[in-house]
């Protein structure tokens, strides 16, 4: 059997403009939402905000030569809505597309495939204050004139366009990633009201992409979900809980229309989303070419009675095993649990690469498009030894079997175009700020003290190096 990948496989890796970006309000950036919600996690918790993250801003030509470097033939970004729309309407800030225009001909001057994400969880502010952000209709036609602009602007540039990050993540996080008003955090419905209005901006991206020549898919964050037993009553709570968390928005996506039983539920529970006639039509014309995924971990569920008190994903916020702070539960259709048979980061994560490869196979069989995997990392305690070295042993263990397993499935058939893992260099976790590292190039800043935020290359640098010269088959 081939272990190489076929030749045009696009190797690189990932990250996101807010979190890696800085300049926050520079050169005519306005205040996006997750500048907000990092500075207030900042006085709460200590967390860096978003304010220099890891100065990518100014250092994305040094960034870009690493990635060559490191050989990548692509590279998954986000652009950031407000550096181009501060207000959120639609004058546009020349400066702030200007950063873009220099990105991406900096990446394909260097032979790296840009593949750029349309929202990536940072609206602008205005639009916050304006009409609560996602919890309105109004912000589709805004995205869309968003979008409309960016799409069109690099229409020659890019093949490949994603479309909105994590929408399940979204959901379940609502407001670590959306600002949503202490008014409506007690309003749950609210939530699935949100990913109905992506869903929408969702398919007008699609819509624009496939008029200017390109393909367009969402990123989604992935992870299967398990039976804790044998029992049949377990079994169906794993299907529940996989029809609720995943199939809910895959079907919008691949099928146009939303997940029966989820819906069901959802209806049945009070928590579906307001839809108007045509909507669902709306997404059946603007199907998505392929799916990124955004892969982590996979899940476990048991059933649960009808009793219970509905609850929402927790996480673990100090980094110290067990400190989970709780599991999603949906009375009488299921409730989700740890995973006894798997090993966990310091962040109750699970480590699952074979379930990666389960991804994979019940995926392709159900909606038979191609792939990319657009996040797939481990984020934990990075030491800087005194001699200005990291040894991130454990970092190349999670990749390379997760190589492994993508390796597997392509050799069943199934087709993958490209592995961008999380992160090609450090930056702000989403929920733990700069003490949770997932990057290949390690940069010298801690929440407190941005100091020079130097770049620095981990031991999974040279060793992703070797991986991409080989076209994946150096991986020991």
């Amino acid at each position: 059997m081939n272990n190489a990948f076929p030749k045009d496989f696009l190797w690189g890796a990932a990250t996101s403009a807010y979190q890696v970006e800085g300049a926050a309000q520079e050169d005519g950036k306005g205040l996006s939402q997750q500048d907000i919600i990092n500075s207030e996690r900042h006085e709460k918790f200590g967390f860096a905000d978003a304010s220099v993250a890891s100065d990518h801003y100014h250092k994305y030509k040094e960034d870009i030569a690493l990635f060559k470097e490191m050989g990548f033939t692509s590279y998954r970004f986000s652009i950031a809505w407000s550096r181009i729309f501060p207000n959120g309407d639609d004058v546009v800030n020349e400066a702030g597309i200007q950063f873009y225009r220099d990105l991406i001909n900096e990446l394909k001057a260097n032979d790296i495939e840009p593949i750029p994400t349309l929202y990536h969880y940072d609206l602008p502010w205005p639009l916050v204050e304006k009409y609560g952000g996602w919890l309105s209709r109004e912000v589709v036609k805004d995205f869309e004139v968003f979008a409309k602009y960016v799409i069109n602007e690099f229409k020659d540039d890019i093949k490949y366009w994603i479309t909105i990050n994590e929408q399940s993540i979204i959901v379940q996080y609502w407001t670590q990633k959306c600002y949503v008003l202490p008014e409506y955090q007690d309003d749950n419905q609210l939530r699935y009201q949100i990913n109905h209005h992506m869903n929408l901006a969702q398919a007008v991206a699609v819509k624009l992409a496939h008029e200017a020549g390109a393909l367009a898919g969402p990123a989604l964050g992935y992870a299967p979900v398990y039976a804790r037993t044998c029992k049949p009553e377990d079994q169906l709570a794993a299907l529940n809980a996989n029809d609720l968390r995943n199939a809910y928005y895959l079907d919008v996506y691949f099928r146009g229309y939303y997940n029966v039983a989820a819906l069901t539920y959802l209806q049945k529970a009070g928590l579906a989303p307001k839809m108007e006639a045509g909507d669902e039509e709306f997404f059946a014309e603007n199907l998505s070419d392929f799916f990124a995924i955004n892969y982590y971990d996979s899940q476990c569920a048991h059933a649960c009675p009808e009793g219970e008190e509905r609850r929402w994903s927790g996480y673990n916020i100090s980094g110290k095993k067990g400190d989970m702070s709780g599991f999603e539960t949906h009375p009488s259709f299921y409730q989700m649990c740890a995973n006894p048979e798997l090993r966990t980061t310091d962040w109750d994560w699970a480590i699952d690469p074979i379930g990666l490869e389960y991804v994979y196979r019940d995926l392709y069989t159900r909606y038979r498009v191609p792939f990319m995997i657009t996040e797939n990392g481990l984020g934990a305690y990075d030491e800087l030894t005194p001699d200005g070295k990291v040894h991130d042993d454990y970092r190349i263990d999670y990749l390379r079997e997760h190589i492994q397993a993508t390796k597997r499935a392509m050799d069943l058939g199934v087709e993958v175009v490209g592995y961008m893992p999380w992160s090609a260099i450090d930056l702000l976790s989403t929920s733990n700020g700069y003490k949770k590292r997932y990057g290949l190039v390690y940069i010298d800043r801690t929440d407190d003290d941005v100091k020079e935020c130097k770049r620095i290359r981990k031991d999974s640098f040279y060793w992703y190096k070797d991986v991409i010269a080989s076209n994946g088959t150096k991986l020991d």
